[in-house]
């Protein structure tokens, strides 16, 4: 294995000084997704470069969670939680080739999230950039991957002019991690899996000009839903997940001065639908940037920045 400070072709890690039908659950109206792929692209000011930033999740949540970035001739998967054969098909329902990707960048441990990590490898040949905490504490049999390249929470990783940040989050992993991929002035947070809201994540939010942001769950959903105590206590704890009113008051402080979309991210299945976290969000702040849901079955609509 080497660090991946000693790349120089793809990567160099430094330290910086988704048919829509409803149904009612607990007395909220709930749509649940079992969309066909939306091609809209959305971001637009006026027109955009052929060499912007384009970015689509092909599934979020905690059945399966990848997001494809791509800017100045890199792509990237952040995440390996969905098989690879549906990877494969997602992208190339939009063009894309997996095949062609520079890299995987896993965020943490949990089975969502890296539990394709080596099929990703072998399959499709990816270098896979991880934490050595995080390989080494993962549940999931991974099988061998061959390159791997080891970064640590707070590096910043280059693929040719593309940095992708990577930022130390109070989940209950081994060593999670957040990301901003920065592009030609262009700014992309992945945030997700956090915990709670942490100082630095008002700031990393505050400097992105689109995000996909964790919207886990409704408290009520949660607290009348089927989940035992324990689970409960885990999920809205200090080392859980957001919940759709703590994600609505961060974006509220954020406001839209550089913002220009926001998708919701990590929704339960259970404890959460698309309509309840919009619903909260436009009541908290207003809408006051454009609101996407990042699916839990299927890709999402393709953004630009």
């Amino acid at each position: 294995m080497r660090r991946a400070s000693l790349w120089g072709e793809r990567g160099v890690c430094y330290r910086p000084p988704g048919l829509v039908s409803e149904n009612v659950t607990g007395g909220f109206t709930c749509r649940s997704e079992a969309e066909p792929v939306d091609k809209r692209v959305f971001g637009q000011r006026d027109t955009y470069r052929e060499d912007s930033m384009l970015t689509f999740s092909l599934q979020s949540g905690s059945n399966g969670n990848a997001i494809y970035v791509e800017a100045d001739g890199v792509s990237l998967l952040f995440d390996a939680g969905i098989s690879g054969r549906q990877a494969e098909l997602r992208l190339q329902q939009f063009g894309k080739d997996i095949r062609d990707v520079t890299a995987l960048l896993i965020s943490h441990d949990h089975a969502d999230h890296i539990r394709c990590a080596g099929i990703y490898h072998r399959k499709f040949g990816l270098p896979v950039f991880v934490t050595p905490q995080t390989l080494a504490r993962t549940p999931c049999t991974l099988g061998d991957i061959s390159h791997v390249e080891h970064f640590f929470a707070g590096d910043v990783i280059s693929f040719g002019l593309v940095r992708v940040y990577t930022i130390p989050t109070p989940h209950d992993a081994a060593d999670g991690v957040a990301f901003v991929v920065e592009s030609k002035g262009n700014r992309l947070g992945i945030f997700t899996d956090l915990g709670h809201l942490f100082p630095e994540l008002i700031d990393w939010l505050s400097d992105v000009d689109g995000a996909y942001l964790e919207s886990n769950y409704d408290p009520q959903m949660l607290a009348e839903g089927p989940y035992p105590p324990h689970l409960k206590q885990r999920i809205r704890g200090p080392h859980g997940h957001l919940s759709n009113a703590e994600s609505a008051r961060l974006a509220a402080q954020v406001g839209n001065e550089r913002l220009r979309w926001l998708a919701l991210a990590h929704l339960s299945e259970q404890n959460n639908c698309p309509s309840v976290a919009l619903e909260t969000h436009r009541r908290v702040h207003g809408g006051i940037v454009p609101l996407h849901v990042a699916g839990r079955y299927g890709p999402s609509e393709v953004f630009r920045l």
